[in-house]
């Protein structure tokens, strides 16, 4: 699937819940119990995500030609959100992933309804995801 229809599933995921935030955040929280753990090893200093208020760990790899994302947060919503943006970047091509415009965020709503500590760190998630492709182009 292309980032773009990734992003319109998640679009449509969340319209379903209509204006009702606090299921959008019950859905933001599953997602984040359905992220696949990362190894502990890989919870090192030079992997966290900078500009977080939580700790948040991103993980790179680069097979067959794409980039595979993991990660971990310390925080509930805030690994909800990760989970999200490595539904949308991970197994994608770095080119794709450097020109993506990510705009399911806006679309759902979401960075409106964070705190803007939480919207900071979404951005520093995004940014973080984009330079990991940039170095493999």
């Amino acid at each position: 699937m292309s980032i773009e229809e990734i992003e319109n599933e998640i679009v449509e995921e969340f319209e379903f819940f209509g204006d009702d935030w606090e299921a959008k955040y019950e859905h933001l929280i599953d997602l984040g119990k359905s992220l696949p753990l990362i190894s502990e090893e890989l919870k090192t200093e030079d992997r966290i995500i900078q500009g977080c208020q939580s700790r948040v760990w991103l993980n790179a790899e680069f097979e067959n030609n794409k980039l595979k994302f993991t990660a971990d947060s310390d925080a509930i919503i805030t690994k909800g959100m990760v989970a999200l943006m490595i539904r949308v970047l991970s197994n994608q091509k770095a080119e794709d992933i450097v020109k993506a415009k990510v705009e399911f965020i806006d679309k759902i709503g979401l960075k409106e309804h964070l705190s803007p500590t939480r919207a900071n760190g979404l951005v520093s998630m995004i940014n973080k995801m984009k330079q990991e492709a940039l170095k493999r182009i």
